[in-house]
């Protein structure tokens, strides 16, 4: 009866070892003003919209996925090194790339950078934290405005067509029961639908 307990703490330490990269970008004014990003080894990720945020929301990356950010950040040198460009740009909010593994714990901050692959893996976690908002804003008009849901996926579909979602198999759920909702305008079954059948087959644009 105590292996369980002793085991999920071995995984949960196991998992605590694992190197993390960890993005966030503060940009007062803009919606969301915070947002961060934070990916494993293993591919497990977590999305903030404050920085004491406790209930993040948790999605999966694939494999090849997490092989792409964990490389670019080994170009990067693990952010050992300076990546602000210095130039007269506009403020595009202060972003933050963090590489923590055991006693190591590297942090570089930027406004806007020149550097190829400082810009290769702001993409990425640009696209993660726009998928994640995506599901925030379908999760709420799904429960509180059923009218807008059309619109909301509008948005996805649009997302989904400029290759900016990542991990799309975790709206899957929530299409699904729009999908098959008479609670929801014919529309916004058909598109949730559409999703749902591309999502599955794994059709989603992958970005260049």
């Amino acid at each position: 009866m105590t292996r369980l307990p002793l085991l999920l703490l071995a995984a949960a330490a196991l998992a605590a070892d694992l190197p993390k990269i960890f993005y966030s970008k503060s940009f007062p004014g803009s919606a969301p003003p915070f947002a961060a990003v934070t990916v494993d080894k293993n591919g497990r990720g977590e999305y903030r919209e404050a920085p004491e945020d406790d209930n993040p929301l948790v999605f999966q990356l694939t494999p090849g996925e997490t092989g792409e950010i964990f490389a670019l950040a080994g170009k990067l040198d693990r952010f050992k090194r300076p990546l602000e460009a210095n130039l007269k740009v506009a403020n595009t909010g202060i972003k933050t790339f963090r590489y923590q593994h055991g006693a190591e714990n590297n942090e570089v901050k930027f406004n806007y950078s020149t550097d190829a692959d400082a810009r290769l893996l702001w993409d990425w976690f640009e696209r993660i934290a726009e998928t994640e908002q995506n599901l925030i804003r379908l999760e709420r008009v799904a429960k509180y405005d059923r009218l807008g849901v059309n619109d909301a996926i509008l948005l996805l579909q649009v997302s989904h067509e400029r290759k900016r979602l990542v991990a799309p198999q975790q709206f899957l759920p929530l299409l699904e029961r729009i999908a098959k909702s008479g609670s929801y305008v014919h529309m916004a079954r058909e598109r949730a639908a559409s999703l749902v059948e591309a999502f599955r087959a794994g059709n989603a644009p992958q970005p260049q």
